[in-house]
């Protein structure tokens, strides 16, 4: 082979190592019933054992957190997983509210519409009583956590929404969650 022949093809190759790198730079399309939205940049999306996670992030620990924040997408079947105002309820149990507040003072509901799919949005913060796993009775709890949690309902839904972590993490990250959310097209 030449030598200028192999600098363009080592120059076509790195052309192309770069346009893949400068995709991953650009976050993960999420699809939900045919409606997509690109998840920020540093989401990093991490493998799942199936059903009922649907999908699963890591978002990046704000400066001073001792941890990431984590996002999961539930999806148990179309017309699975309870209804909208026991998933809330649920949602809003599993946190502790500060000393001298009831949950309702710290925790915020709003309905709202992405495209044509009904969305619940629940944005909780005080002690997070997390569970490995739903049916545990060992509880480890959590201070100073956030919860934004979504049921998305769409036709062959609906999908649930949880990012929690850290409050601070939560905080950093809220923005380019409720824009990912509201971008499903």
């Amino acid at each position: 082979m030449s030598k200028p022949r192999s600098i363009l093809i080592a120059v076509a190759l790195l052309a192309i190592w770069a346009l893949a790198a400068s995709a991953d730079d650009k976050g993960a399309v999420v699809t939900i019933d045919g409606l997509s939205s690109r998840t920020p940049a540093d989401w990093k999306e991490l493998q799942t054992d199936g059903l009922p996670r649907f999908k699963q992030f890591a978002l990046p620990k704000a400066a001073g957190d001792k941890a990431d924040a984590e996002l999961i997408i539930y999806f148990f079947n179309t017309g699975g997983g309870g209804g909208v105002k026991a998933n809330i309820d649920r949602w809003k149990g599993q946190f502790q509210p500060p000393e001298g507040k009831k949950i309702d003072d710290v925790a915020k509901v709003e309905d709202f519409k992405v495209g044509n799919v009904p969305v619940t949005y629940l944005d909780v913060q005080g002690t997070y009583l997390f569970k490995a796993r739903p049916m545990d009775t060992r509880v480890e709890p959590r201070p100073d956590q956030r919860m934004l949690a979504v049921v998305f309902e769409s036709p062959k839904g609906p999908y649930y929404i949880k990012l929690v972590g850290p409050e601070k993490t939560v905080a950093q990250h809220k923005k380019g969650f409720d824009e990912w959310l509201k971008n499903f097209k």
